[in-house]
């Protein structure tokens, strides 16, 4: 267990990594008609997550996505919310899991499941006649976090390396 001067060290880091992927949440590469975007912000995420593991991770997701809510984010219902916000984003610490390609897989997994289940329940109006709601949530999400994960991923593994050197986490 870290000492209370380390556990200081790791909720500052995580409250920089937080704001940084607000920040980068606000550029996007691309935006989606409905919502959803491919950003950069879940690189500073997943950088906490590979140096202070599952635990911090999730709840530096959990908490960005609280501060998504905050911010003004689309806002149905209280499941929804929690569903598409703190619990989406939660899932970026099982990029923690070795090896970390395999951690960004169930971190993917986790994030487009809670966006699916979200546009199944919530969001089924918008899928085209004809469509199983379903259907149309899967091929509306996947594709976006897909990509979303695969540019943070290779962005995140490749700033790792040089962060591991320069700043080694000291437990």
């Amino acid at each position: 267990m870290p000492s209370r001067h380390t556990s200081t060290i790791i909720m500052i880091e995580g409250a920089l990594c937080i704001a940084l992927a607000i920040v980068l949440s606000k550029i996007n590469l691309f935006e989606m008609p409905q919502g959803g975007s491919v950003d950069f912000e879940l690189v500073p995420l997943l950088l906490f997550t590979y140096r202070r593991g599952l635990k911090w991770g999730a709840r530096a997701g959990a908490l960005t996505g609280v501060v998504k809510i905050l911010l003004g984010a689309y806002f149905y219902n209280i499941i929804q919310v929690v569903l598409d916000y703190p619990l989406a984003y939660a899932f970026v610490g099982l990029a923690a899991i070795s090896p970390k390609i395999f951690g960004l897989i169930l971190a993917a997994a986790g994030q487009i499941a809670c966006s699916v289940i979200s546009g199944v329940v919530f969001f089924a109006e918008y899928a085209p006649e004809g469509q199983s709601p379903l259907m149309y949530s899967l091929l509306y999400n996947t594709p976006v976090l897909g990509v979303k994960y695969i540019l943070s991923g290779i962005a995140a593994l490749i700033l790792w390396k040089a962060l591991d050197k320069a700043l080694p986490v000291n437990n």
